[in-house]
């Protein structure tokens, strides 16, 4: 692993669970690996842990960024084309990439969750 996929981070954010609360639940996927990762809600400090088969998935996902890190070099000649009526667009993936925002949709509980994923923000400021 080279030393910019060990500085990758990529926050994945959730809404709570929680009736009535609402708040958006953050953590960084790199730092799921641990075991005793956990992460609370910072409004009504529900603890969350992940079982085995939602971890495997989210590290699954954490897979597909080290190897879009590693395929960096490559992505600026890299494109998506989208048919149009006047023939084809190209639109550079590394583009999509900062563009467009990134989700996935697991189970946690009994309810479908919507999670976040925001990698690599120029500043802090960009996650929400």
């Amino acid at each position: 692993m080279t030393a910019k996929t060990e500085k990758s981070k990529a926050q994945i954010d959730f809404l709570c669970v929680e009736p009535d609360c609402g708040a958006v639940v953050k953590f960084d996927l790199m730092e799921l690996a641990r075991e005793d990762f956990q992460t609370l809600c910072p409004k009504c400090h529900k603890p969350y842990q992940f079982d085995a088969e939602l971890r495997g998935k989210l590290m699954k996902l954490h897979k597909l960024i080290l190897a879009l890190r590693e395929a960096e070099p490559i992505l600026g000649d890299c494109n998506v084309a989208v048919t149009v009526p006047g023939g084809e667009v190209k639109v550079p993936y590394a583009l999509l990439l900062t563009r467009l925002n990134t989700m996935i949709t697991l189970k946690l509980g009994d309810r479908k969750v919507d999670f976040h994923l925001w990698i690599e923000p120029t500043s802090s400021d960009t996650f929400r």
